[in-house]
C-alpha cells in the first residue's frame, strides 16, 4: 500500500544491482510495469526475474533510479549511456519509466527525471532521450512537465519515430 504523501519524504537513489532490497524493488517495479496495458500486459518474464539484475550490473553505462517514500518503492527508471553524434557528447537514454499506479500524481516521475538529469550532467551529457507510446497521454504530459518534447531536427520533415527490429 502506498503511504500518504505527507507521511514520508520522497527520495531517489541510484540502484545498486547487487543490493538485495534494490534488486527486489527493481524487479517488483518491472513486473508492475510489465503487467500494465502500456507495458506488455502480462507478468515479467521468468528470464528477467532470474537474469536482469546480473545483466544490468555487467552492462557498460547502465544505471537505474529508484524512487522511495520511506522504505516503499514508488518508481523506477532504467537508463543507458549513448552518444549524440550531432552534439559530439554522450547522452542518457531512458529505456523504462515506471511509477506505481497508486503513486501517480505525487511527483515521482519528476523526482526521478531530476535524478537522471543530475547523473547526465555529471557525465557531461548533452541530452536525455526517451520513447513514449503515442497513446500514452498521461506519460507524455509527465514528460513534458519535466522538459521533454518530441524530437525533430526540422519541423518541415516531421518528428522522429522510434522503430525496432527483433533479432
Amino acid at each position: 500500500m502506498i503511504e500518504k504523501p505527507e507521511s514520508a519524504t520522497l527520495t531517489t537513489v541510484i540502484a545498486d544491482y547487487r543490493d538485495r532490497k534494490h534488486g527486489a524493488d527493481l524487479l517488483a517495479m518491472m513486473d508492475h510495469y510489465s503487467r500494465d496495458p502500456f507495458g506488455a500486459g502480462e507478468p515479467l518474464a521468468d528470464v528477467c526475474h532470474r537474469e536482469l539484475l546480473g545483466r544490468l550490473a555487467e552492462f557498460p553505462g547502465a544505471f537505474s533510479v529508484l524512487a522511495y517514500r520511506g522504505d516503499e518503492v514508488l518508481g523506477l527508471t532504467n537508463c543507458f549511456m549513448g552518444f549524440s553524434t550531432f552534439q559530439c557528447k554522450p547522452l542518457v537514454n531512458i529505456h523504462d519509466v515506471v511509477v506505481h499506479e497508486a503513486a501517480r500524481g505525487l511527483g515521482v516521475c519528476t523526482a526521478m527525471m531530476e535524478k537522471v538529469a543530475e547523473v547526465a550532467r555529471e557525465r557531461g551529457c548533452g541530452k536525455i532521450t526517451l520513447e513514449v507510446l503515442e497513446k500514452n497521454l498521461p506519460a507524455q504530459a509527465a514528460y513534458r512537465k519535466c522538459g521533454f518534447k518530441p524530437y525533430a531536427l526540422d519541423e518541415a520533415f516531421g518528428q522522429a519515430e522510434f522503430w525496432q527490429r527483433y533479432l
